[in-house]
């Protein structure tokens, strides 16, 4: 086992990259894999406090997760402190993940609107108390992914971070974009670096890190004790084993969506496996030049040996169109 890079508390975290939380793509199969080839730590996707107290079975499969995972934080969000503490409890007593996560960087409309995600961080008092309750009640660390702010006018991010860590939060994520930008524009690195810089917990810096040389450049520019990266590993999960998409060759590729598909027919069964497949294989075959043809047939086979078949062709035609390239 390598040596920790940072301790989320008393909890040690072996590596520096970490796939970051995401409604829809950060489920297990994608997140399991992830995992395997370097991911230093598994984050489910968000998950709504009302929910778990209201229909826990409704929202299982998405804390749902192995202990080859671990370490494993699970992702919650809502706007009520108490009720923050009462799923936080009942998630830490009933699935036992190693930490659990405070979501106040979602940018969705439907959820700010109602002062959750990004919403929390225009209600600085209720950050605290959400945080003073969960690290006084639970035995597990409280941590939290957070954004700049709302938009220019409203960058409480540094004042955010202090209460984090004050009120005993462990680990603090910050994707460098204002709910406003969404995942546009320029991440702020030198935002992620001011934080780093003021706090003694870790700190995770997320955003427009696309490459190898980005984990590196981010990590020098900003100082953090780690970088989070969530759309470029979409189609670029090596990038947790430090290669490129360009490093990584038809037979890794092949190999890697037989791998993914099965968790995903095994975890969701034949019919919706395949189908929540689809959006990654597009994404894993992107570099190949997929024509509108093939992405049609790609994203409308119902059967997975089908769906193999093809991939099979896609890939070898693709092999020949980049070797023909390279001559």
């Amino acid at each position: 086992m390598a040596a920790p890079v940072f301790y989320v508390g008393n909890l040690p975290v072996c590596g520096d990259v970490i796939l970051s939380p995401m409604d829809g793509y950060s489920s297990w199969p994608f997140r399991s894999i992830c995992r395997e080839l370097g991911s230093a730590m598994s984050y489910t996707e968000f998950v709504y406090v009302r929910d778990i107290l209201a229909r826990p079975g409704y929202v299982l499969p998405k804390m749902r997760f192995t202990d080859d995972e671990r370490p494993v934080v699970i992702q919650i969000y809502g706007e009520d402190p108490n009720q923050f503490l009462e799923a936080a409890l009942e998630v830490q007593d009933q699935l036992a993940p190693d930490a659990i996560d405070i979501n106040m960087g979602c940018p969705a409309k439907s959820v700010v609107a109602r002062g959750a995600g990004a919403g929390l961080m225009r209600t600085p008092l209720k950050v605290a108390r959400i945080f003073r309750k969960l690290s006084r009640a639970l035995e597990i660390p409280v941590t939290a992914k957070i954004r700049l702010g709302l938009d220019d006018d409203c960058l409480t991010y540094k004042l955010i971070a202090r209460i984090v860590q004050e009120e005993g939060g462990q680990l603090l994520a910050i994707h460098a974009r204002t709910r406003k930008q969404g995942y546009y524009g320029q991440a702020n690195w030198d935002a992620v670096a001011e934080v780093a810089q003021s706090l003694s917990i870790p700190v995770i810096g997320n955003g427009d890190v696309k490459t190898v040389a980005d984990i590196e450049r981010m990590k020098v520019h900003t100082g953090c004790a780690g970088v989070m990266i969530g759309r470029a590993a979409v189609s670029n999960p090596w990038i947790f084993s430090r290669l490129d998409r360009e490093q990584v060759s038809a037979a890794q590729v092949r190999e890697l969506m037989l791998r993914h598909l099965a968790r995903s027919l095994d975890f969701y069964g034949p019919a919706r496996g395949l189908k929540l497949f689809r959006k990654y294989a597009a994404n894993y075959l992107s570099p190949y030049g997929l024509s509108k043809e093939q992405r049609q047939k790609l994203l409308t086979r119902e059967k997975p040996e089908a769906f193999l078949t093809l991939l099979d062709e896609i890939l070898d035609d693709g092999m020949e169109e980049l070797n023909g390239l390279g001559n």
